[in-house]
């Protein structure tokens, strides 16, 4: 396995992105070998930097998703430093951004500009609503998208209030898919020579993500309610109480099914009328989870999973954080949680991509950057630029 090249070795990133959706595509593009420059204002930069948790006042949402990354500032209303960031577009492949619609077209640097001066760039946007329809200038945040593209509506349990899933989804899904868009785009450039704008919105992304659940209602027109952990599909396909905590059980189809009642030591549920079929079962699931509850309850959260998948039925805990980061799969064979060595942190076990490659790897390269970090290293590899031309464009206020 090569460990130091990767993937995306060679493609360079111009990242102008904050908080989290931006961020995310750029941290996944970096991990997999892409030079992606962070792009930030000089004063304060990304406004994460000042987003908990910290450790010695340094942010760790911002450690974990600007790792790999080089920083360096610019003051984008300053007409020289609009003027630098062309330049620098000229020799990327890459600009990804996710402010307000409208707002790189104010200050000169829209798609339509940037084109011109690149007519190979890639220009990946991401925002609330996207760049098009009569709410693409409102702002948007993942509890909008959640909210607006259908999420929060059918997540809770039955008489409850609608909720928002318990981390950021339409941020992490805005960014999966400006990702996917943004290497699409890298793709068709190699056979056109030309760029593309990749537009996509935290709503649309949520929305997109709703599948068969939006299905029920445009084939049926009912409206899906809340349901728990169950499924609309199958049954049981739900969380059961265990003496320690809580299971899942997957029994999605009549095989597991029977594999359940096996285990359970009830083997005439099989051929019991009202649970004969999945649809039986789905009809019938509150009495189906009464019986099934009865006998996790007599068992520990292990207990189940052994047993069921022993037995070829999928199974699992409901892992609390504290669980989930030292379970042998996820942490130990699928290496999820990376430790850097953040300047002004220290050690610190961040949260890994979840592409596992064959041939190279995508981890983290190094630690996030401080404000300004490569401001050298990037203004003279782009520009030519030496520490007096820094100084003077410090003293401008242009970096």
């Amino acid at each position: 396995m090569d460990n130091k090249n990767g993937l995306l070795e060679g493609v360079v990133v111009l990242d102008l992105t904050r908080v989290l959706a931006g961020p995310y595509c750029g941290a996944l593009m970096a991990d997999m070998g892409a030079t992606v420059i962070k792009v930030e204002n000089p004063k304060g930069g990304d406004d994460s930097r000042s987003m908990g948790p910290f450790i010695n006042d340094n942010s760790v949402y911002f450690a974990n998703f600007n790792r790999s990354k080089l920083g360096c500032t610019l003051n984008l209303k300053e007409p020289e430093a609009k003027e630098i960031f062309k330049e620098m577009v000229k020799k990327a492949d890459v600009v990804l951004e996710n402010y307000r619609p409208g707002t790189m077209e104010k200050l000169g640097l829209g798609y339509d500009v940037l084109k011109e001066v690149n007519p190979a760039i890639i220009y990946g946007a991401v925002s609330g609503f996207g760049h098009t329809g009569p709410l693409s200038k409102r702002a948007g945040y993942d509890i909008v998208g959640q909210a607006m593209g259908g999420l929060m509506s059918t997540t809770g349990w039955p008489g409850g209030q609608p909720t928002r899933v318990g981390t950021p989804m339409g941020d992490v899904l805005g960014g999966l898919n400006l990702t996917i868009g943004v290497l699409a785009a890298l793709i068709n450039r190699q056979k056109t020579g030309l760029g593309e704008k990749i537009d996509v919105a935290l709503v649309d992304s949520v929305a997109s993500a709703m599948e068969n659940i939006t299905m029920i209602y445009q084939a049926t027109g009912r409206v899906p309610q809340r349901i728990g952990n169950r499924y609309e599909s199958t049954y049981p396909y739900d969380s059961f109480p265990a003496k320690d905590g809580n299971v899942i059980i997957a029994a999605g189809n009549n095989k597991l099914y029977g594999i359940l009642c096996d285990v359970m030591g009830q083997p005439e549920l099989k051929t019991a009328p009202r649970f004969l079929e999945v649809r039986d079962r789905v009809a019938n699931h509150e009495a189906m989870r009464e019986i099934v509850s009865a006998w996790t309850q007599q068992h520990t959260i292990d207990e189940v999973d052994s047993l069921l998948n022993g037995a070829g039925c999928p199974a699992c805990p409901v892992n609390t954080i504290d669980r989930m980061v030292v379970d042998p799969q996820i942490a130990g064979a699928r290496e999820m949680f990376p430790e850097i060595d953040q300047p002004g942190i220290g050690k610190l076990h961040i949260t890994a991509m979840a592409q596992k490659l064959t041939r190279t790897k995508s981890y983290p390269r190094k630690a996030a950057p401080l404000l300004g970090e490569d401001n050298l290293e990037i203004f003279g590899q782009f520009l030519g630029a030496d520490q007096t031309q820094l100084d003077a464009w410090k003293a401008k206020g242009v970096i």
